[in-house]
């Protein structure tokens, strides 16, 4: 296993982190997976054996039955590894059973406390945006729970970069602790992250987490043009995330992750997840599965070193196109780019336009 420091923390993070989205399967996410403690405990045991120390949980999966079944098994080895959960979403009826105000971040995470079976969670994510609360009320109570010792670092998911810079500017005009890390969906067939999030991230010293790097399951090659969905698949059961925009577009890229696999004789979603740890800013990919051999073929994509040529072969066929400004600037300030730049025009020439 590879160990990277997350962002501008002291904090070694394993390369692949376990997701753990299909652990309860309550309500929708029985379309995902169902697995309860034994399949769990087999799982995670998979994962430490092979030096994963990161688990990511939510008290949104299934109701809060995943944090439970992610406590028990790690019960009497938490110490030894990485935990980390969110809040945010609507979880009840009330008023207040959804956002980032006082009362719900310091009520979840003492909840998630007691369903994870610890005094203390490594890293706590703020779900997705809220603009109904102030950043300052956010990051205060974030602030606190540090301070209490309930929670150690803090990040965001989903937010937009304005989003993340509010934030952060908060943190810093009020002295209150500040995001170490952001959670973002990113692959090679979505790369939006790469306009704003992936910036931010070198510029202020976030670490990325990527969740779902194989898109629910699209990159893993087996969907390709002109077969019918696998039965097994999450897109079968009806799962709508990620959005597809341009379906010609994502064959186009399968078919080039299938041929780069098949000349390392490795599977197409092993170069799908070698291709993001070569991403600036990248520290780990949250990976889910329904079993280990899923989870064993993904854990050793962390061996895989494409070559240039691979590289060149996938940044063609899945580059974002340069919306404004920044086609503007690739054409007037390339000359004073930071490396933040630099994560978005990276082999985008002027003579392309």
């Amino acid at each position: 296993m590879e160990y990277r420091t997350l962002g501008r923390s002291g904090l070694k993070v394993s390369a692949i982190a376990m997701g753990t989205f299909t652990f309860g399967g309550v309500g929708p996410f029985g379309r995902v997976g169902n697995q309860g403690v034994p399949e769990a405990r087999a799982l995670v045991d998979l994962c430490i054996d092979h030096g994963v120390n990161l688990f990511d949980t939510s008290n949104m999966y299934s109701g809060g039955l995943a944090e439970e079944i992610l406590g028990e098994v790690l019960e009497g080895r938490r110490q030894d590894v990485l935990v980390t959960s969110k809040a945010r979403m609507k979880i009840g009826p009330g008023p207040n059973d959804e956002g980032t105000s006082r009362f719900h971040l310091i009520r979840e995470c003492e909840r998630s406390l007691k369903r994870l079976r610890t005094d203390y969670i490594d890293i706590y994510y703020m779900h997705e945006w809220d603009g109904t609360t102030p950043v300052e009320e956010k990051m205060a109570a974030l602030d606190t729970l540090v301070q209490q010792g309930k929670i150690r670092y803090v990040g965001c998911s989903n937010y937009s970069g304005w989003h993340v810079m509010k934030s952060l500017m908060a943190s810093e005009r009020e002295r209150r602790v500040r995001f170490v890390t952001q959670q973002i969906h990113y692959t090679v067939e979505a790369r939006e992250a790469e306009y704003e999030l992936l910036p931010i991230s070198l510029d202020q010293g976030l670490g990325v987490l990527v969740w779902s790097p194989l898109a629910a399951g699209l990159l893993t090659g087996k969907h390709r043009r002109g077969q019918a969905t696998p039965e097994t698949s999450r897109q079968f059961a009806g799962w709508t995330e990620p959005p597809i925009r341009d379906e010609n577009r994502l064959w186009d890229i399968i078919d080039v992750l299938v041929d780069v696999g098949a000349a390392h004789g490795v599977s197409a979603a092993q170069v799908a997840l070698a291709w993001l740890l070569t991403r600036p800013a990248v520290s780990s990919l949250v990976v889910g599965g329904r079993n280990a051999a899923q989870f064993s073929d993904n854990i050793a994509a962390v061996s895989l070193r494409l070559r240039d040529e691979d590289l060149a072969r996938l940044d063609a066929v899945s580059k974002p196109p340069l919306i404004y400004p920044y086609w503007h600037q690739g054409q007037f300030a390339r000359d004073r780019f930071s490396a933040a730049d630099w994560a978005l025009h990276q082999g985008n020439e002027p003579a392309a336009w």
